[in-house]
């Protein structure tokens, strides 16, 4: 039997019943829509994840952190200084797979004035592997050098976002050379950070600049329509204030004293992070770290490590385990729209018996009447996956304006040929049975039947 025969002779017959037949195709066009609706949202879940993992400096980056030390060192814990600045200067001479070494002092509740703006923020203190380890980029000026951290100078780095609150109205490359007060403490800006956002935020203010500029109004900085105060972390990044570390320690972070003598500014870190320089080889240089560690902090176990690793790790699973219970509700569905199909085309073979028998009386084989049979159910499920496409379309619309969500849908090729293939598989599977039902019909009782 000719195919394009067989797909007109489907044509008409799902014309000729429109009714039945949409019901007939509705469980596969939820099913698709469910599906492909469900990989849009973990495939916009997953992106904005992943984002965030790159926003804090990836893979590659290790966080040192303070830990409970363990109870065969406990009588001994005060003997460790903690995490320090000679960490620093150890692991960067000592652990060759460690390709950037950040150390951070950070100091919370500062207060920053410009003129009658005040605003409140996070100083952190830092060293110039700052920038690659948590992954910033300067918009304009420059960033923290060393010769800067030598002579503990007062210079700083604003985060967009709170760079044009304190200088409202001013351009960036206007406010490098400002001066401003933290906590009564005269800093220049040096450099301003880039605004970072999310692809959802930064499309959606490139539309709002360029309504600005057709009115005709030029505003530098964050349009209304971002977020603010939030904390993710863009907004984190977009608020803060970077110094020279040793700047930081020296004016705001006091001195230690030990029997009532002044022992210096106190010189431990709030912060110790790392870069690996080969993420193939990260075991082997937390191995490094580990050892050096040891050394550094007198064989006191107070410290550990934050990795992304287990983040990613965590962020895959939680996709896939997504993906699998809304691949299992939609495919309910599915299975639903498939005993409809071959529930309808057991029907259409009763009422076209006759139709049969006459078909295999002029010559028709077993093989044409499957083939047809099957050729109609597909055919059903192909028109329900195509509109089950265009459903899903509109579903993840309704989607965002019921739960608007930081990660908008994303809709993938991959995801799309997945969804109308259980569409086209169902079709398949559904109008076997049918189409055995129908080939083996007898002609001569075909043609009997009224």
């Amino acid at each position: 039997m000719n195919l394009w025969l067989g797909i007109q002779i489907g044509l008409k017959e799902i014309w000729a019943h429109k009714f039945r037949s949409f019901l007939t195709m509705l469980g596969v066009i939820l099913g698709v829509a469910s599906l492909q609706s469900m990989f849009s949202l973990t495939a916009g879940i997953a992106i904005g994840m992943r984002e965030s993992l790159q926003s804090v400096g990836g893979v590659e980056r290790i966080g040192v952190v303070n830990k409970e030390v363990s109870e065969k060192n406990s009588a001994i814990a005060e003997l460790s200084p903690g995490i320090t600045m000679n960490d620093t200067w150890a692991i960067r001479s000592g652990a060759r797979l460690i390709s950037h070494v950040s150390p951070v002092v950070m100091i919370n509740g500062i207060r920053a004035r410009s003129g009658n703006v005040d605003l409140w923020g996070r100083l952190e203190g830092a060293m110039p592997d700052f920038m690659t380890v948590d992954n910033h980029e300067i918009a304009v000026g420059r960033f923290i050098t060393e010769l800067d951290v030598e002579r503990g100078e007062r210079v700083v780095v604003l985060g967009w976002d709170f760079a044009h609150e304190l200088f409202p109205g001013i351009a960036s490359k206007e406010m490098l050379g400002k001066t401003f007060g933290i906590n009564e403490r005269p800093f220049t800006v040096v450099g301003i950070f880039k605004l970072y956002e999310s692809d959802r935020d930064r499309v959606r203010r490139e539309l709002m600049e360029q309504q600005r500029a057709r009115s005709g109004r030029t505003q530098e900085g964050r349009v209304s329509g971002g977020r603010r105060g939030g904390h993710n972390m863009y907004d984190r990044k977009n608020r803060s204030l970077v110094a020279p570390i040793t700047t930081v320690q020296m004016e705001f972070k006091g001195v230690q004293m030990v029997a009532n003598v002044d022992q210096g500014p106190d010189l431990k870190l709030s912060n110790l992070s790392l870069r690996v320089s080969d993420v193939e080889r990260f075991d082997e240089a937390l191995e490094q770290v580990t050892s050096i560690l040891n050394h550094t902090h007198r064989g006191i176990d107070d410290f550990g490590f934050e990795t992304r690793e287990d983040w990613f790790d965590s962020i895959n699973r939680s996709v896939n385990s997504t993906r699998l219970s809304g691949g299992i509700i939609a495919a309910i569905s599915l299975v639903v729209g498939g005993i409809g199909i071959a529930n309808i085309m057991l029907a259409s073979i009763t009422e076209r018996v006759r139709e049969i028998g006459i078909r295999m009386a002029v010559g028709a084989r077993q093989r044409d009447i499957f083939v047809q049979i099957l050729v109609e159910s597909v055919v059903t499920a192909f028109i329900g996956g195509v509109l089950g496409l265009v459903a899903s379309a509109g579903m993840t619309k309704v989607l965002i304006l019921l739960a608007p969500s930081e990660n908008p849908p994303v809709t993938e090729l991959t995801s799309l040929l997945i969804s109308f293939s259980s569409a086209i598989i169902i079709g398949i599977v559904a109008g076997i049975y049918p189409a055995i039902k129908a080939a083996s019909l007898d002609p001569i009782q075909a043609l009997r039947y009224e």
